[in-house]
């Protein structure tokens, strides 16, 4: 009488442990890749761009290898390591003025993209910080029209937040971001036009001073 459904718990348990083992097997190793990601985006900052290169490159090889372990019904675990990738792979590309890496590129979900290119956002603010404190207003500038150009770009994708979960939230972030530096880089640049004209008002009365007849 039980012969079908002896048949089919068999099945059922090989199955389960089947998903066990390779979910085990992904949380371990995700946590690696996101591991890789962060240090690499902390080399970046300290302009080490070798040894970022090949922290993201090491962690993209590994994620390219657990899809197959993920396939669809686990995929759902590789979705942060892959937010992360993209993260460092776009601030890879920002810091040395390449195109940014498409999802192709990457070999991630669409998701995981949008969401990746919104993390940027935050460590672009830290980048502009680095840049204004070293003295360099233009290259703070720039970053910052990369900012809004990625916020810009994300933020038609905001009709779908109830499909790409945290999306909105994300989206209201960076513009929180966006306005903080906005308003540091304009109080950047009228401190510089303040300096220029002190410069020429110096170079002027210096030149006065030298013209007059003693």
């Amino acid at each position: 009488m039980f012969t079908n459904v002896k048949a089919s718990l068999e099945e059922i348990d090989d199955s389960l442990k089947d998903i066990e083992g390779r979910r085990d097997s992904l949380i371990k190793n995700t946590r690696d890749v996101i591991n890789d990601c962060s240090n690499s985006i902390v080399s970046l900052h300290r302009s080490d761009f070798d040894k970022a290169r090949e922290r993201m490159d090491k962690a993209k090889a590994t994620l390219d290898a657990l899809r197959a372990q993920a396939r669809t019904d686990l995929y759902k675990y590789i979705v942060v390591p892959e937010q992360e990738l993209v993260e460092a792979y776009m601030l890879r590309s920002i810091a040395e003025d390449k195109v940014l890496p498409s999802k192709k590129d990457l070999g991630v979900s669409g998701p995981a993209y949008l969401m990746g290119m919104l993390d940027c956002v935050g460590e672009l603010k830290r980048m502009i910080y680095d840049s204004l404190r070293a003295g360099k207003s233009e290259e703070s500038t720039k970053l910052f029209y990369v900012m809004e150009e990625i916020y810009s770009s994300v933020y038609p994708f905001a009709a779908f937040d109830n499909l790409v979960s945290g999306l909105r939230r994300k989206l209201d972030i960076a513009k929180v971001l966006i306005e903080d530096i906005r308003a540091l880089v304009t109080e950047e640049k009228r401190r510089q036009k303040i300096m220029m004209a002190m410069d020429d008002l110096k170079q002027h009365l210096d030149k006065a001073t030298m013209n007059k007849p003693t």
